[in-house]
């Protein structure tokens, strides 16, 4: 008898995973079921369309056509009620029952509402899908003043998309810097350079308390907490994610912030597993509990998933050092791996525009964050693969020519 996969999310970790099992198993039965009403589309463009850089066609990655030439049931507008293991079930708002022997949840998450009042008026947008993209792009363009809450990789996304469509807008941050937890005031103030050079102001120890709206519930402006006032016609929230786990409700499976995953990607309950933004999976390079939301890291969760899945049990691990790309500005920009963590972090400022910080656990990098010169990225990727204990010599680490034998015991370099 066929083996039955149901995987639950059509973002890039379920697809990858349907695509794995089918490679693996030509005979398996696959479905696939999303919320949404459209198949998967590439998460990282969308920003570039909302800049209006691109049209919509590139931004899609796959059709019906694919699902139907590798004989995956793609069911979208489905919304998932309920889980149950023992029964190996699947249940839909629907009424349906989709009954599975592996289950694959990769479900994602949905942007968190700003707790303030008027935060769901009309012209104040979250960025996550494609539809909230288009209504993105629509909004921007018909706007003079804006403002864009939250000072992170998604929120320097939106105000980059406002600097795109000549927007006026401020940056309200909660703190004296963009992304504190990653970037030095030195880092930083590279990036709040490149937001004025594109019309967008950086306003720090600031947020929001409240917005105001006219008559007909359209938001005109943001009062901060220090009661300084934003006219806006457009308003872009960022202040991350909430993961959908109700479903899974009584059904057993660990939870906390997300799905707790092994580093197999399995969960607590026998037969299901869990990939993508929604899992807190273990670290091998960490050697933690970590979640992670960049595209590649989600790509090879749902391919590590697949890969166990057709196995029947844990042949391939999750090492991964994730990063992630910001092209909205004259100069290059990547973190890598856990910026925000670790214990210890060494960082340079080379001139203007170049700037290196690599953070470290227990003598082992872990992660970082290079502006304006990428160069040293796949050595200190490397590094982080590597595990190596690099305490001595974490000087070297800032070089600009960083070199992975510096790093390595002559008896064990390769």
């Amino acid at each position: 008898m066929c083996a039955s996969h149901v995987i639950i999310g059509d973002g890039i970790a379920g697809a990858s995973a349907a695509e794995t099992i089918r490679e693996g198993d030509p005979d398996a039965d696959i479905t696939v079921l999303t919320e949404e009403g459209e198949a998967l589309y590439n998460r990282i463009l969308i920003k570039e369309f909302a800049k209006g850089k691109l049209p919509e066609a590139p931004v899609s990655i796959h059709d019906p056509d694919w699902y139907d030439e590798r004989e995956i049931d793609l069911r979208l507008d489905t919304v998932v009620t309920e889980v149950d293991p023992d029964a190996h079930e699947v249940y839909t708002y629907g009424g349906e029952t989709f009954e599975y022997d592996k289950l694959l949840v990769a479900t994602g998450g949905t942007p968190t509402q700003l707790p303030v009042d008027n935060s769901d008026a009309d012209g104040i947008h979250h960025f996550w899908t494609f539809e909230d993209a288009r209504a993105i792009k629509r909004s921007a363009e018909a706007a003079e003043k804006g403002v864009v809450v939250g000072a992170g990789l998604l929120g320097i996304d939106l105000a980059a998309i406002c600097g795109a469509q000549n927007v006026d807008a401020h940056y309200l941050m909660r703190g004296e810097s963009w992304w504190r937890y990653a970037l030095s005031p030195d880092g930083a103030e590279i990036i709040h350079d490149a937001l004025e050079d594109v019309g967008v102001t950086p306003v720090f120890d600031s947020g929001v308390d409240h917005f105001e709206t006219d008559d007909e519930g359209h938001v005109t402006a943001a009062v901060d907490p220090n009661g300084e006032r934003f006219e806006a016609e457009f308003a872009g929230i960022a202040i991350g994610l909430n993961f959908n786990t109700e479903f899974l409700r009584g059904s057993g499976i660990e939870t906390d912030n997300g799905i707790i995953t092994d580093e197999y990607m399995r969960t607590n309950v026998e037969d299901v597993y869990a990939a993508g933004d929604i899992t807190e999976f273990y670290d091998v390079i960490l050697g933690d509990r970590a979640q992670n939301g960049a595209w590649g890291s989600a790509k090879e969760q749902g391919n590590i998933a697949g890969q166990n899945m057709v196995a029947d049990g844990p042949e391939a691990e999750f090492e991964w050092v994730s990063s992630y790309s910001i092209t909205h500005f004259e100069f290059p920009f990547l973190s890598f791996g856990h910026p925000t963590r670790g214990d210890d972090s060494v960082e340079k400022k080379y001139d203007d525009g170049t700037w290196r910080r690599v953070a470290l656990k227990d003598g082992r990098v872990i992660g970082g964050v290079l502006i304006g010169d990428l160069s040293a990225q796949s050595v200190l990727k490397k590094l982080a693969r590597k595990r190596l204990d690099v305490s001595d010599r974490t000087d070297l680490l800032l070089e600009q020519g960083v070199d992975i034998d510096a790093f390595e015991d002559p008896a064990t370099a390769d």
